[in-house]
Order: C-alpha cells, then sequence, then structure tokens
C-alpha cells in the first residue's frame, strides 16, 4: 500500500497534541447513531422467550510488557469455526474449542432467524445469526461457568430454544475476548483495515503513536452518514474494509473500525454500546488499554486503565464546549 501525503503528514503531528485531544473528545456529546446488530437481555429463561435488556459488565486492568525499541505488535490472533470440532444439529453447530482464547464460533443452516445467547451468571448477551456463514462472538465476562443457547424464531418476536450447552472457561489472557475478530469487528490478517494498521504500527515509535495514528487516519478520513443514522435498521453488520472504501459511517461503523485496526495489531480494544448524557442517546464507542497511557485531562484520569476513544464525534469535529468529565457516558453492552 503506498503512503500518501496524508499518511506522512499523520506521522508528522506532535503526539502529545493529539493524545490531548482524544482524552478531551471522550466526553463529547452529538446526535444518535443507529441501532446495533443484536441485543442484549439480562436472566435466563427456558422456552420461548421475549429479549429484554442487560446488565453492565465490570472492567480490569490490562499489563502490558515495555518495548525497548519502537512499537512491535504480537502475531496476529485470527478466530475460526472449526467444523470438526463442533457439536450441536442440522440447524445449528457450535465450535467451543477455543473458549480459552476467548471465544466461540457457530454455523446455523436453518429456515428462520436464529438467535445466540452468551450467559454468564446472571448477564446475558444475545446477537442476531447471519445464516449459512461462520461467526465468532466473545466471552466477555471473564473465567467461569457460561451457557450458550441458539433461539429459533417462531412467531413476532418469540423464540424457541433450539440447542443448548454448557463450558467452564478458564481464559489464557483476561483480555484475549478483545484482542481478535468478532461479529462486530469482522477482520481477517488480509482485510484492507489490517494491512493499513500494520503500516502504521511498522512506523510507530511506541504504542501510544501507533494509536494516535489510528484515530488520525479514521477521524480525517472517515465523516459521518446522516443518512445512514436515519434509515439503518437492526441487525446491522459493520464491515470495517466497506467503510474504508466509502469514507463514511455511523458510530457503529467507527467503533468497529477503530477496534479491528487497534487488535489486529495488539491493542485490546472495547466496543461499547450505551447512552450519553444529557439526550441519553444511543451511541457507539471504543475502550482501549495501553500501560503507557498516563494523561489527565479535565476529571478523566486514564493511568493504567482502559480509555475511552469516541472516533464519532472526534470525526465531527463538534464545539468543544462539550467537553466534559466524561461522566455524562453510561456503558451497557461491551463486545
Amino acid at each position: 500500500m503506498k503512503k500518501t501525503e496524508k499518511h506522512n503528514r499523520i506521522r508528522k503531528k506532535s503526539l502529545a497534541a493529539l493524545l490531548a485531544v482524544v482524552l478531551a473528545l471522550t466526553a463529547l456529546f452529538g446526535s444518535a447513531c443507529g441501532s446495533p446488530g443484536g441485543s442484549s437481555s439480562g436472566g435466563r429463561e427456558t422456552g420461548e422467550q421475549t429479549i429484554p435488556e442487560e446488565s453492565e459488565v465490570p472492567m480490569s486492568p490490562y499489563h502490558l510488557e515495555p518495548k525497548t525499541s519502537g512499537y512491535q505488535p504480537p502475531e496476529f490472533l485470527d478466530a475460526v469455526f472449526n467444523a470438526q470440532k463442533a457439536e450441536g444439529t442440522d440447524e445449528f453447530a457450535i465450535d467451543l474449542s477455543s473458549i480459552a482464547d476467548g471465544y466461540v464460533a457457530v454455523h446455523t443452516h436453518c429456515d428462520a432467524r436464529v438467535k445466540f445467547q452468551v450467559t454468564k451468571d446472571e448477564l446475558t448477551f444475545t446477537y442476531d445469526v447471519v445464516n449459512d456463514k461462520d461467526q465468532i462472538f466473545p466471552l466477555p465476562y471473564g473465567d467461569g461457568e457460561y451457557a450458550f443457547r441458539a433461539l429459533k424464531n417462531i412467531s413476532d418476536s418469540k423464540y424457541a430454544v433450539l440447542y443448548t450447552c454448557e463450558a467452564q472457561v478458564k481464559l489464557t489472557n483476561e483480555f484475549s475476548p478483545f484482542l481478535r475478530p468478532s461479529q462486530y469487528a469482522d477482520y481477517t490478517e488480509e482485510s484492507d483495515c489490517v494491512k493499513m494498521a500494520k503500516e502504521f504500527a511498522e512506523d510507530a515509535a511506541t504504542r501510544e503513536d501507533f494509536i494516535a495514528q489510528v484515530y488520525l487516519y479514521v477521524t480525517e478520513n472517515i465523516t459521518y452518514d446522516h443518512e445512514k443514522a436515519a434509515t439503518v435498521k437492526a441487525p446491522y453488520f459493520p464491515e470495517p474494509d466497506a467503510i474504508m472504501e466509502e469514507k463514511k459511517g455511523i458510530c457503529f461503523d467507527y467503533a468497529s473500525l477503530a477496534a479491528s485496526m487497534l487488535r489486529s495489531q495488539g491493542i485490546p480494544t472495547k466496543i461499547i454500546f450505551g447512552y450519553v448524557a444529557p439526550d441519553d442517546l444511543y451511541h457507539a464507542w471504543n475502550m482501549f488499554y495501553t500501560e503507557e497511557g498516563g494523561w489527565v485531562l479535565v476529571e478523566l484520569a486514564v493511568n493504567e486503565e482502559w480509555n475511552r476513544i469516541d472516533l464519532t464525534f472526534a470525526a465531527s469535529h463538534d464545539d468543544v464546549s462539550y467537553v466534559g468529565d466524561g461522566t455524562n457516558y453510561v456503558d451497557a453492552y461491551t463486545f
């Protein structure tokens, strides 16, 4: 991939100033930007059900080893469906062979709409499933006993249980679910977004430098698609490479593209859905982690913990008078 003048200019910008902007924009608020591809629910039920809402997921610190000579991203981490190791029925198959790596993989061949649930304790994520396609779903709740259910639509919002199973999960790395592709961050090692991220990483002096280059690329090249925001319907699944090509998207697209680029080069990154005050606007953003982060702006401290980054509002160049202390963000669903 050839480096453009804009690409070169991105690298020359002051990193310190950039990181201040990243943090300043974490508390901006603006227009809502469409619904995610799936829904979330809390608690366990059997038989038919209507999907309710979900509880908030706690977060944890992640410690990275310091680098001595520029940013050295780890080996690319993929996620795949292994049909030989899968269990299930003719309509639904689930591969549990990679739960230690933070994900499960499923494949459906069904004549009705199917939803897939990942449950731990009283917390549940409910996803829409694309028929006849291998799909990856993260295990965002850490170690413990998980229950998995496939639900087949029988009428309107009513679903019947198609298949269930359970597994005891012990992650090799507690942040593995946020370092690999998934349904909401759908990329491969050959994706254009990954190739560009790799180019940024190769030139980066530090992790922060790499994150800064991704931040600048997305905010300077992707514009907000108001028409799409007003018309998008669930289920919706972002395509990071298509977003790059079209150079526009909604908040879910920004979050998906950023997560794909950062994860592919070893930066643990979450896709967060939640609400932004004062109007409780439904929104999507990212949280990434790097131990070197030690900046404090307004009342938002981000030293050695998950850092909030909202590329949608950063790209829109909204009035900085909207900058707050970060408390106007309410996390609802984590992927």
